[in-house]
């Protein structure tokens, strides 16, 4: 019975406008381990296109903008992007 229960939450309609590109940020740090170099970091996921508030951006070209050598935990490395990239609404199409 608990499990009909769970069925029946709110349930959150997708808009159906075309999709955004690029990944969100959040995913690219989830396929990293902690602590990494900012070397690594490029080696691994430099290629990956993130969302930002300006549009989409490598994350290659973010990190150029970053001095930070090492990056402890994935918090950091987050926080340290976002301080480049910025926060806020990820521009669609049909913006």
């Amino acid at each position: 019975m608990a499990d009909d229960e769970e069925d029946e939450g709110p349930v959150v309609e997708l808009g159906e406008g075309d999709p955004v590109e690029g990944a969100p940020l959040t995913r690219v740090a989830s396929r990293l381990t902690w602590g990494a170099k900012h070397s690594a970091v490029i080696e691994r996921e430099g290629d990956a296109t993130i969302r930002t508030p300006d549009g989409p951006r490598e994350l290659r070209d973010v990190l150029e903008e970053v001095e930070v050598p090492y990056f402890e935990t994935r918090q950091e490395f987050t926080d340290t992007v976002r301080e480049v990239i910025g926060t806020g609404p990820v521009p669609t199409a049909d913006e």
